[in-house]
């Protein structure tokens, strides 16, 4: 089972241990959980809530989405441009460089080909269909963000990686080389060689691990990626923290923020945003325009696929805060003030279903690591 992972060993092994989260024996948040985040009176989901399939949680058929090679093949005018690919996956154009944000190509968020919940919406594009990126960077080790088939894809490539401390492991051993690979504790940057990028990894209130046994064996972060001009916050997973007032004051302002708002629960609190805490987390990281990830593409809770956006578009108020909703694959400049539409509401139709690779060409068990996207190094 590779698509486990591995386990830290030799000298990143040893600065896990040297890290101020290391407890002794596994990381862990060093910061409270705020009061009320987590709601005592609502049981945790078990199995049988998942198992159970009420609830919405898949739309009755693929939603509307975009086709955005033609694009990418023009600069964005503004030097900032996002394009959501489902999920946390985002590439970003930033200042004339391209980052792609916790790519996540197969079929399931799970180490399992044929168990584990399963996408219901395809990706708008082959992952051979990408531009060329200057770089991949992943927030944290779960299946959802991070994803055996597609980093196994890309390991084909020269794209450098930069990522959560002791996440690299995972990583070579799929297949990238280490000098590919950037590991960041929280606050420290790394600048992209041959480019104008910077990466900066910040907290995050979340956890990490990939099987039974490495619970909070790699670290978590939210990722800043700042151009000549631009910056943005990438939230990956988290819950509400008071360490967002530290990032607006250390890293910010932000042009743009990606932030979770999907696969949340009453009882999950403290690990994930949700689209309420999103909005509290965007006024604590000083605003900035607002583009809700981490939805749309997996069932991982029990509220209805919709539910995230719905309720975020509900409780926005826009005269303070501007909400970014794209399709799926439409290429949008922040800088462009747009209202929001809720596109969601009406999924496509058999005629019009998004474009993708062929039936199995993006699946776990299909042959996606077989692509070759961008030059080999």
């Amino acid at each position: 089972m590779r698509s486990f992972g591995k386990a830290a060993q030799g000298e990143r092994l040893e600065r896990l241990r040297q890290s101020p989260l290391w407890n002794g024996e596994r990381l862990g948040n060093i910061h409270p959980v705020w009061p009320g985040l987590k709601d005592a009176s609502v049981p945790m989901p078990g199995l049988r809530d998942f198992l159970s399939g009420g609830g919405n949680r898949r739309p009755p058929a693929p939603l509307r989405a975009d086709d955005p090679r033609e694009a990418w093949r023009r600069p964005p005018s503004s030097g900032l441009r996002a394009t959501w690919l489902g999920h946390s996956t985002v590439l970003i154009e930033i200042d004339g460089w391209r980052v792609l944000t916790d790519p996540v190509w197969g079929q399931r968020a799970s180490p399992f080909a044929l168990l584990g919940p399963s996408r219901f919406q395809p990706v708008p594009v082959a992952l051979r269909d990408l531009p060329e990126v200057d770089a991949v960077v992943i927030s944290h080790d779960h299946y959802d963000h991070l994803d055996y088939p597609t980093i196994r894809a890309l390991a084909r490539s020269a794209v450098p990686f930069v990522t959560s401390l002791g996440v690299g492991a995972h990583l070579e051993a799929w297949g990238i080389d280490a000098a590919r690979i950037t590991e960041l504790e929280w606050w420290q940057s790394h600048r992209l060689p041959g480019t104008g990028l910077t990466v900066t990894a910040a907290p995050s209130q979340h956890f990490s691990g990939r099987g039974l046994k490495d619970r909070n064996l790699t670290l978590w972060s939210s990722l800043v990626i700042e151009g000549g001009r631009h910056k943005v916050f990438f939230s990956g997973d988290t819950g509400l923290t008071r360490e967002y007032e530290a990032i607006r004051d250390r890293l910010g302002p932000f042009d743009l923020a990606l932030l979770e708002v999907g696969a949340f629960h009453p009882a999950w609190g403290d690990i994930h945003l949700g689209p309420a805490h999103a909005l509290t987390a965007h006024r604590l990281l000083g605003g900035g325009v607002l583009m809700p990830v981490h939805w749309g593409t997996f069932a991982l809770s029990t509220h209805a696929w919709d539910e995230p956006v719905e309720t975020l578009l509900s409780l926005a108020d826009p005269d303070r805060t501007q909400l970014l909703l794209p399709r799926l694959g439409q290429a949008v400049e922040p800088a462009q003030r747009r209202p929001p539409v809720p596109w969601w509401r009406s999924a496509a139709g058999p005629d019009e279903r998004p474009a993708a690779a062929p039936p199995g060409e993006e699946t776990a068990d299909g042959p996606l690591a077989a692509q070759l996207p961008w030059p080999l190094d």
